[in-house]
């Protein structure tokens, strides 16, 4: 960048940046961030401005880029608002520098756009690149998380776990939720496994053939597979695609396949009241004798 040029601009940031802050507050009530507050977006603004101003005097400051990015992707704002911002604030610096000319010429002007080039191009390819990787080291985090969360094998009562899914199932997915199954049946000695899909909106040929993978491999290791969850339209998808589930027990509801798990386990549920009643009698009934 011109030597001259740069000091010029430095010299003059306080107008170039009131130039700047009043274009950038035009667009504010006709795009992604018209529903952010007047003092968020104005603080944001000035902290831009700054990292702006910083990167020009040092050429190039990673770390202030690094955390203005990482806090545009905490408030939720778009890639967007950085390249509309670095655009903008191309156009006001050249037209103040052409407006500090005596006169214009081609030579002039084509150096005023060379040297405003190199300093804003680098520092949009250095904003977006932070961006874009903590955006997608965040989407990443975010990913893990979900998977963790997205196939539990929750113990409900001794030798008998649930898995509830939902949502949709993916290739990725199915093998997670295989991985899980396997590793929390044998962990928890669970005798039966209750697959509760009410909560997976599309049971389609690929799907289908996943969990019978799934209560497959329960099978082999020893334990019992219970599907619950078939709704009739899931039923009518199974029976048309040829499905076979004759090899696993199926319910309509987890508390029909819950109370099917506690025969498979020599258990049942008893009312208290009645069997306190039961007792009552018996014991009247050695009174009376």
């Amino acid at each position: 960048m011109d030597e001259n040029l740069k000091e010029l601009i430095i010299n003059n940031s306080d107008s170039i940046v009131d130039n700047w802050m009043n274009e950038v507050g035009r667009i504010k009530a006709g795009n992604y961030t018209a529903s952010i507050s007047d003092e968020l977006y104005e603080n944001t603004n000035r902290e831009f401005v700054n990292v702006i101003f910083t990167s020009i005097q040092n050429q190039g400051s990673s770390k202030v880029v690094e955390e203005f990015s990482e806090k545009i992707i905490n408030l939720g704002w778009p890639l967007s608002y950085i390249t509309d911002g670095l655009q903008i604030f191309r156009r006001v610096t050249i037209d103040f520098l052409l407006a500090q000319a005596d006169q214009v010429d081609s030579n002039h002007f084509s150096n005023v756009l060379t040297s405003v080039d190199e300093w804003i191009e680098p520092l949009i390819r250095q904003l977006v690149n932070e961006y874009s990787g903590s955006w997608e080291n965040i989407l990443s985090l975010q990913r893990v998380a979900l998977q963790e969360l997205s196939a539990p094998l929750i113990p409900v009562m001794e030798r008998i776990t649930v898995m509830p899914l939902i949502g949709t199932i993916d290739t990725d997915r199915a093998k997670l939720i295989m991985e899980n199954l396997l590793e929390g049946t044998i962990k928890h000695n669970s005798e039966v496994v209750l697959i509760d899909i009410t909560g997976v909106p599309v049971v389609d040929t690929m799907v289908a053939h996943h969990i019978i993978q799934a209560a497959e491999a329960v099978r082999l290791i020893g334990s019992t597979c219970i599907l619950v969850g078939i709704r009739p339209e899931i039923a009518q998808t199974i029976v048309n695609i040829g499905i076979d589930l004759s090899k696993f027990p199926t319910r309509s509801t987890l508390e029909k396949g819950f109370t099917k798990a506690l025969e498979i386990t020599e258990r049942e549920v008893v009312d208290l009241h009645v069997k306190n009643q039961g007792i009552e009698d018996i014991m009247h009934s050695l009174k009376g004798e």
